[in-house]
């Protein structure tokens, strides 16, 4: 199952951001993880979504969201920044779930389009965002920009 995350709930992400953090080359810090998280949540500056196992509740994957905001077609837009599944669970389409649920999630609350950026060799990630309907805008030395538009 997919829920939006509040506030008091950065807990059952941080150790997975975490990891999301370490993939990406970062230094592991759990506690300044779970604080960057806190401080997101706690000053409505991002939406977290995350997924987690019915069987055993253990949280196994989460996508968190920044608002883009849009000053010609006067909207609020979304940034799919960070996306991350526990390597146990992955190959079982939960990457695929997380982005329809913040990509349904943009489209409820008014936004034209949904953006995120990969690494240009994450052929894998590239692929199921292709797969979605994300169009590739362009890139630079390291990450290729994707976008899909929400019609209404």
């Amino acid at each position: 199952m997919i829920n939006q995350i509040g506030p008091e709930e950065a807990h059952l992400v941080a150790g997975l951001f975490n990891q999301y953090r370490i993939f990406y080359n970062q230094f592991s810090d759990i506690g300044m993880a779970k604080a960057f998280l806190d401080e997101r949540l706690q000053n409505n500056e991002s939406i977290i979504f995350a997924a987690i196992d019915r069987n055993t509740q253990k949280t196994v994957g989460f996508t968190q969201l920044y608002a883009k905001y849009s000053s010609v077609k006067l909207s609020k837009n979304w940034i799919l920044n960070d996306l991350y599944v526990d390597t146990a669970y992955r190959k079982q389409g939960i990457c695929e779930k997380l982005i329809k649920k913040a990509m349904d999630f943009a489209k409820t609350n008014g936004s034209t389009f949904v953006q995120l950026k990969t690494a240009i060799d994450n052929h894998i990630a590239q692929h199921l965002y292709e797969s979605i309907g994300f169009v590739k805008q362009g890139n630079d030395e390291e990450f290729f920009l994707y976008k899909i538009a929400l019609n209404s």
